[in-house]
């Protein structure tokens, strides 16, 4: 009776018909007992007519019943309820934290972890976005990262998300917005003049307040400002000198650490990826069109030449311990140039070091965390490395090569650069973006099975691998091969990787690097995955800028060595020399390839005259990028000595 009361009494839009059916259905089931706490009167009933499981509605809440509230009401237990999926292309971005707290958040779907359908990079916890939802309503409720409201709503309903009929709780408080009808009323001039005080203001006249006409958060009287009687125009010092590009944001001096003090993640994440003062903040808009290197050098003017160096002390072959140690110290500030110096060399640290110092680096860099062929390797998974946080140091170390005059990296897989920057976006993984391994052998009997009993066969050969990637279960057709793979596929690149993406994106993120490649993928994606271009003649040649004597009589000397220099760097390329075009480079700049960033400054050619042209020998200067060639008369010599100059520097070097 309570039940029919209940409908023929209700007021319109007091009670819900999900409630009209629920006190239905506890009239109906007294005796029915839950399936949770094992009392009568349960409710609630899985919507499958094959599960027999009957719940009260507190109960399936709290044991991850998933209740609809769209037409016709649905209810699923746990074991039947709708789920939520990754799609196989590795455009999914990893989860670094919710969408609506912003809190940490585990980075597999479940019943507590829900994602946007959409953009498949919003992720969020169920409780949070159901929050979301009863504050937003029907009318505001939509993805807080790509603004998709239909496709964001009709997958939350379907996943138990309660989306009320009705306008957002901000437009139905109260005087919500009464403040907003407040103006500024308060003189802020050094000198306030009035005799009333700094908050009088009169309708006109001298002692009307104005406000700033740029931010309204100013005001002054006219006569205090030192206005005529009828101007109504004033801008506040802060928003005068901004217009004027006079402004400088404020610097906030660096605490000191405790010496010897242990950094944890989000200590390092404070002091290397928010690099302050960045330039690109203000230069976005116009770095659309530009090149990875043009964005580098945009980058590049972060690093303060006006700061004590970084000091690196490389021990013998010691590379990758001496980079290592060096972001793990207390007061590492990436921002800061480079000291390096080669315990094996006498000479002060330079220049030329760094960069002889950040080609090593990136060759071993590359047997670190990394797998797979040369110049197409993925990320490894590696246990001891995640609890060193090593991908997250690598990462830093790539990007302040990148940044500091290091060489390109060249060696990124294409499915490694596409799972870091989403380029080429919606582009399928195969099995052959999972490496030369011993289970890629298996995974690929799988894919070419010709028959029900052959795949079943090459499943049970890796059944292990199978069961830890939740992808054994059983095939009734020799179609299912082609989803079982994409699993496989998608399960070995990117799930199982989460964390160790997640570290490496942070790392990344160093002095800005990630975030220019995120937005601009297209033009840095030959840095990351090809080979740098081989050196020519013609490059090098082009290279270098000529920089004749002043002396007329000298000047035509100078040409004939010019001629001699390009002869012999095409010797060098054809092979008719001792000395290839990357020993000529190193021994006038210290690097084996133009990197990444490009010479600072510009390589440059000056002559010498000598008094004997037979044993004058050429020098070089890697610290300025600059080569003295001796003005000698015949190519011959010329040749000579240019051998003799550069193979004993690659003698020295190899020692």
């Amino acid at each position: 009776m309570a039940f029919w009361w209940m409908i023929l009494n209700r007021r319109p839009g007091t009670i819900h018909p999900l409630q009209l059916s629920r006190h239905f259905d506890a009239c109906c089931h007294r005796d029915t007992k839950c399936a949770v706490c094992k009392k009568n009167g349960a409710s609630v009933g899985c919507y499958i007519k094959s599960c027999r499981k009957m719940v009260h509605y507190p109960c399936g809440k709290q044991h991850q019943f998933i209740f609809q509230f769209t037409d016709p009401f649905p209810s699923y237990c746990k074991n039947h309820s709708p789920i939520q999926s990754l799609p196989v292309s590795s455009c999914v971005s990893e989860p670094l934290s919710c969408s609506v707290c912003l809190d940490p958040i585990e980075g597999v779907l479940s019943y507590s972890v829900l994602k946007c359908p959409a953009c498949h990079g919003s992720w969020f916890h169920r409780d949070c976005v159901q929050n979301q939802a009863h504050s937003a309503a029907m009318f505001f409720f939509r993805c807080t990262l790509c603004n998709n409201k239909d496709m964001f709503q009709q997958e939350m309903l379907r996943m138990g998300i309660h989306i009320p009929e009705r306008d957002a709780a901000w437009e139905l408080e109260e005087n919500a917005y009464g403040e907003l009808l407040q103006v500024y009323q308060h003189c802020d001039a050094n000198k306030c003049l009035s005799l009333s005080g700094r908050t009088n203001s009169s309708r006109t006249g001298w002692f009307q307040i104005l406000r700033c006409m740029l931010c309204g958060s100013r005001g002054t009287h006219r006569k205090c400002a030192s206005l005529n009687a009828f101007e109504t125009d004033w801008a506040c010092e802060d928003c005068a000198a901004a217009v004027d590009a006079t402004a400088s944001l404020p610097r906030h001096a660096d605490s000191p650490q405790p010496a010897g003090q242990r950094r944890s993640r989000s200590s390092k994440r404070s002091l290397i990826l928010t690099p302050r003062q960045s330039p690109i903040v203000c230069k976005r808009p116009s770095l659309s069109g530009s090149s990875a290197k043009e964005i580098l050098q945009e980058l590049a003017s972060q690093i303060s030449q006006h700061h004590p160096s970084m000091p690196v002390v490389v021990s013998g072959n010691k590379v990758l311990e001496a980079a290592l140690e060096l972001v793990k110290r207390t007061d590492f500030k990436p921002s800061h140039a480079l000291a390096v110096r080669f315990t094996s060399s006498k000479h002060i640290p330079s220049p030329g070091n760094t960069r002889r110092f950040l080609s090593l680096l990136v060759q071993q860099l590359q047997n670190t965390i990394f797998e797979g062929p040369d110049g197409a390797k993925n990320l490894t998974l590696d246990a001891q490395a995640l609890r060193e946080d090593v991908y997250f140091d690598v990462g830093c170390l790539l990007s302040l090569s990148l940044i500091h005059g290091g060489p390109p990296l060249g060696f990124f897989s294409r499915a490694l650069y596409q799972h870091l920057f989403n380029f080429p976006r919606d582009t399928p993984l195969t099995v052959e973006d999972m490496g030369n391994t011993g289970f890629t052998d298996k995974v690929k009997k799988i894919q070419e099975s010709r028959s029900l009993e052959e795949l079943r066969e090459a499943m049970q050969s890796a059944s292990e691998y199978l069961e830890v990637a939740g992808c054994m279960r059983p095939v009734d057709s020799l179609s299912d091969k082609d989803t079982l793979v994409e699993d496989i596929v998608s399960f070995h690149l990117i799930t199982r990787m989460q964390l160790p993406f997640q570290r490496f994106c942070e790392g990344l993120k160093t002095l800005g690097v990630f975030d220019q490649v995120q937005m601009f993928p297209g033009a840095f994606v030959s840095l990351f995955c090809s080979s740098p271009d081989k050196l020519t003649a013609e490059t090098m040649s082009a290279l270098f800028t000529v920089k004749f004597s002043e002396q007329e009589e000298t000047t035509g000397k100078e040409s004939a060595v010019v001629t001699f220099w390009r002869h012999y760097l095409v010797e060098c390329e054809v092979g008719r020399c001792a000395t290839s075009l990357e020993d000529v480079l190193i021994y006038a700049t210290s690097a084996d390839v133009v990197p990444a960033i490009g010479f600072s400054p510009n390589p440059t050619l000056s002559f010498l005259n000598p008094l004997d042209p037979a044993g004058a020998f050429p020098k070089s200067q890697p610290s300025s990028n600059h080569l003295v060639l001796p003005v000698v008369p015949s190519y011959q010599v010329f040749k000579k000595n240019m051998e003799y100059a550069v193979c004993q520097l690659t003698v020295m070097q190899a020692i």
